[in-house]
């Protein structure tokens, strides 16, 4: 995979009165951990906030889920039911949040299907293309943990790996905890190379919860006035 991605020129994004925070990382990294502390800590400071996941999309989630447990979805197929998901929650909800002046976060953005479906083979450039409607966030968090670790959070108290989730549909390997991990270990290669081009801001995961949590709060607020986004009193 090539380690610098040319892609066309975009007109500067419509400024809004909001602001997008999303959060990235391996599986078992903690980012939805982190995503949720912050989405309490804003709601708690009176902040308009609006909360949106991944693959949450009400139109397609039946799909995804047949697809996935007939093993029928080919790497395009994937990525495009990902990208109906995303554009759908980007249209009805994202956007119009962000409009209203809402601090928007997610649990992954664009950046999980430029690293997941570059490794089912999805080139860059056209990956970057069928999101090219999408804002880039105002402040991305990159939660890295190293691979093994990552691996023995996911796989701890697990019964058994997806199919999917452990990129079984890659022939990486017959058996599924070497294919998951061969699978993840090019995905956080991916996001690696993301980290420079995006300007993701990288986390240390082997942090203890709390100073992840107060590195995070801390960055927002060097970067965003909360002030701005609290609720007016009801009179």
């Amino acid at each position: 995979m090539p380690n610098h991605v040319t892609t066309p020129a975009a007109p500067p994004p419509e400024a809004l009165p909001g602001k997008l925070i999303a959060v990235e990382g391996l599986d078992g990294s903690g980012k939805s951990t982190q995503i949720h502390l912050l989405h309490q800590w804003l709601s708690g400071l009176g902040c308009k906030v609006f909360f949106s996941e991944w693959n949450s999309s009400e139109i397609v989630k039946e799909a995804t889920r047949k697809g996935k447990k007939k093993q029928m979805l080919t790497p395009t197929t994937f990525s495009l039911i990902h990208a109906t998901d995303f554009a759908d929650r980007y249209e009805r909800q994202i956007l119009p949040m962000l409009k209203g002046g809402f601090l928007v976060l997610c649990d992954r953005y664009m950046f999980t299907s430029f690293a997941r479906d570059g490794v089912r083979g999805c080139a860059p450039d056209w990956l970057r293309k069928l999101y090219g409607f999408a804002r880039t966030p105002d402040i991305t968090f990159y939660f890295r943990l190293p691979l093994e670790v990552a691996l023995g959070s996911m796989l701890e108290g697990r019964p058994q790996l997806k199919y999917f989730e452990a990129g079984m549909d890659m022939d990486f390997s017959d058996d599924i905890q070497e294919s998951f991990r061969i699978f993840q270990g090019r995905v956080m290669e991916n996001y690696d190379e993301m980290l420079t081009e995006f300007g993701f801001t990288q986390v240390d995961a082997t942090r203890p919860i709390p100073e992840q949590q107060e590195h995070v709060r801390d960055h927002i607020q060097q970067q965003i006035d909360l002030a701005c986004y609290k609720q007016k009193a009801k009179k």
